[in-house]
């Protein structure tokens, strides 16, 4: 029986993944870089303060690490506030597992400063009981930290934790915590759906499915 559901942030629970790409090409165009093909493969599941030292190395970039998340921080706020929508059902699901008593917490590599813009946007305080960024634990997704620190905050055991990922790196980090891992579905991640399903438990476009499948007391 599944007595907590976590959630990834970003491309799991808001539709939000397209804004950090523009936002890469922004930044790094300041400094006369193009945007590498590969940058996005190369951060996916790291944390915010692994992300921005990962720039730094790569691309020489003479500003501190500080200076560069608060850039990406400003750069981010006003399109969290009015261009990031929460993805189909999220908020239906969410008071289901309200109803019933399901924990729900946060698991993100994104900054502290982003989530808690995100959850205040859409008035979801009285849902979560934790929220945790990858800048908390000591290893950025793929490694279990995040979702084994969350679990333990939520006094639940991992096995009766259900995670909610878009990216593969995510998805492997729920596998280790022994969580089971629902793959959500996003554009951003399409390419990699076979991969996502093959790796996941299950997999869900829009939420309120995982309900009427009973998926919450059948994991």
């Amino acid at each position: 029986m599944i007595e907590a559901v976590i959630f990834d942030l970003d491309g799991s629970m808001v539709d939000s993944m397209w804004v950090w790409k523009r936002i890469d090409q922004e930044y790094l165009g300041k400094f006369g870089i193009p945007l590498p093909e590969d940058l996005q493969k190369c951060i996916g599941g790291k944390s915010f303060s692994e992300t921005a030292a990962y720039f730094k190395e790569r691309f020489q970039l003479p500003d501190e690490l500080e200076t560069i998340k608060a850039d990406w921080n400003r750069m981010a706020w006003d399109k969290y506030t009015h261009e990031v929508p929460l993805k189909r059902g999220v908020r239906e699901f969410l008071k289901y597992c309200k109803t019933h008593r399901i924990q729900m917490g946060i698991a993100t590599s994104n900054s502290r400063e982003l989530v808690e813009k995100i959850v205040m946007v859409h008035h979801l305080e009285s849902y979560f009981n934790c929220i945790m960024t990858g800048c908390d634990v000591a290893r950025g997704k793929p490694a279990p930290d995040i979702y084994l620190a969350v679990a333990e905050a939520l006094k639940v055991s991992p096995a009766n934790c259900l995670v909610f990922e878009d990216i593969i790196p995510g998805i492997e980090a729920g596998k280790a915590a022994g969580m089971k891992v629902c793959a959500v579905y996003d554009r951003y991640s399409e390419h990699q759906d076979t991969q996502k399903r093959a790796l996941a438990d299950h997999y869900t476009v829009q939420f309120m499915e995982l309900i009427d499948n009973g998926v919450l007391s059948n994991c």
